[in-house]
């Protein structure tokens, strides 16, 4: 099309119109100063993890599994941290271990005086024990197997578990041997209290005997 086209021409002159008088580049653009707020506002929530009552004994970084007993094989259950965790007024202490991104619970059991912990034969970084686990909301007996990242780390899990076994034996101990005291002594004080029922009895009894005899007496003189 030529140039000389009334329709080309008009086009061209309102393009040029338009970019003579458009719009401000952004940079041209005046800040107002205006303050939008938010629509909604979102308050601070403190989140409770349900372990504010317990002080970390132990906390390291490994990977966990749990034995499939259906299909003979170890399955991963997640990598994250271990934790052996100790309740500030019973003195009792679980495990516990989460994954490290979604911090799901993997592994959440107490450790009781009847555990054992060993080391797996396949592998010195990783040891295996027995529990009955609660990470899925209801007891389920696992065999679980820990895998660290050095020999090292693994020997002081090993330590560290079959420490707090052997302090919790002891605690367990003493609560039978408190019991036992508590029971001997409520025993102790039944037997006083029926001595001394027996004890009144016997004296409310002897002025009888004593009547008894005066009749006897008074029958014969006559």
């Amino acid at each position: 099309m030529s140039s000389s086209d009334p329709h080309r021409t008009a086009y061209d002159a309102d393009d040029a119109e338009e970019t003579a008088s458009g719009a401000p580049a952004a940079d041209d653009e005046e800040d107002t100063g205006a303050h939008i707020s938010p629509i909604v506002r979102l308050e601070e929530v403190a989140v409770s993890t349900g372990e504010e009552h317990e002080d970390p004994v132990l906390d390291m970084k490994a990977k966990l599994y749990r034995f499939d007993k259906e299909g003979t094989q170890w399955k991963e259950r997640g990598t994250g941290t271990v934790k052996f965790l100790k309740h500030k007024e019973s003195g009792k202490v679980r495990l516990v271990m989460r994954q490290s991104k979604t911090l799901k619970i993997c592994a959440n059991h107490l450790v009781i005086p009847t555990m054992t912990v060993q080391v797996h034969p396949g592998n010195e970084k990783s040891c295996v024990w027995n529990a009955s686990d609660f990470a899925d909301g209801e007891l389920k007996d696992e065999l679980f197997c820990v895998r660290f990242g050095s020999v090292e780390n693994c020997k002081t899990f090993m330590a560290t578990f079959q420490d707090i076994v052997a302090s919790q034996e002891k605690q367990q101990d003493n609560k039978e041997v408190d019991k036992d005291a508590a029971d001997t002594a409520g025993l102790l004080e039944k037997l006083s209290v029926e001595e001394k029922k027996e004890g009144k009895t016997e004296t409310e009894s002897k002025p009888e005997v004593e009547t008894d005899k005066k009749d006897e007496e008074a029958a014969s003189s006559t």
